[in-house]
């Protein structure tokens, strides 16, 4: 039996999102079919992040068992062959049989990119947020360094989604401006849902004067969704990479 883990790089402007969904067309679901042509036997995939609908990944890790004794290389070209255009696979490792790609996740590090240009581009619109308007990044950068830590993050969370605990750890975080793009970046150990873009949705606001940083600060002590910003659209957040 072999522990075999992969990363896969995906445009999830096409998809309902990763995880398997009835009657939707899945990352998941499209990347499971594919693997099991190639080792011909049906198989229990874990993923490293579950990633929404339009959201893309440059790093996403999966994670399944096999007795197929296919080769590393013959299973990426096999399973880029299978694969649209849209998910390619870029390495294959054989692993220990304890790692599991989710639940041996140390962090999460994704990367949401704005393009604070007069006008849209065409190359770019599928992969950033367009904002047209002037964007104080330093503030910005300073601001967002407010979630460093430990915290009750349910200023940032779906609105009416329940969970155990809204308590999220962030090891990184920051606002960097390259040319016409600004970069925000969140490293965690775990995520809500929607928290990473509501976090931009807000941040936007120190960004455009609407709010201070201190009022950035007092939003995430608030506890509230309704305290906070919108919801930064889905296609211009990426999962970076994830550490084990």
């Amino acid at each position: 039996m072999r522990n075999i883990a992969l990363i896969v790089s995906y445009d999830g402007t096409s998809y309902h999102g990763w995880q398997c969904q009835p009657n939707l067309r899945t990352i998941e679901q499209t990347l499971k079919e594919g693997i099991e042509r190639i080792v011909n036997h049906p198989i229990k995939m874990y993923s490293g992040a579950r990633t929404d609908r339009g959201v893309h990944a440059y790093g996403q890790v999966v994670s399944f068992l096999t007795e197929s004794r296919v080769a590393r290389k013959g299973l990426i070209l096999g399973l880029n062959s299978l694969l649209p255009q849209d998910i390619r696979v870029i390495d294959a490792v054989d692993k220990d049989m304890d790692f599991n790609a989710r639940y041996s996740a140390k962090s999460k590090l994704y990367i949401y990119t704005i393009l604070n240009t007069p006008y849209d581009s065409p190359f770019y619109t599928r992969y950033t947020w367009h904002i047209p308007y002037p964007m104080d990044t330093p503030s910005m950068n300073r601001a967002i360094r407010y979630i460093l830590g430990a915290h009750d993050f349910s200023s940032f969370k779906k609105k009416d989604e329940v969970y155990k605990s809204h308590i999220r750890e962030i090891l990184m975080a920051g606002v960097k401006r390259r040319g016409p793009f600004i970069h925000i970046f969140v490293e965690g150990t775990g995520f809500m849902r929607y928290m990473v873009r509501n976090i931009v949705g807000t941040i936007t606001y120190v960004g455009f004067g609407k709010i201070s940083e201190a009022d950035f600060l007092s939003i995430l002590n608030a506890k509230d969704r309704d305290a906070a910003g919108p919801t930064a659209p889905a296609k211009g957040l990426a999962l970076r990479r994830i550490t084990y």
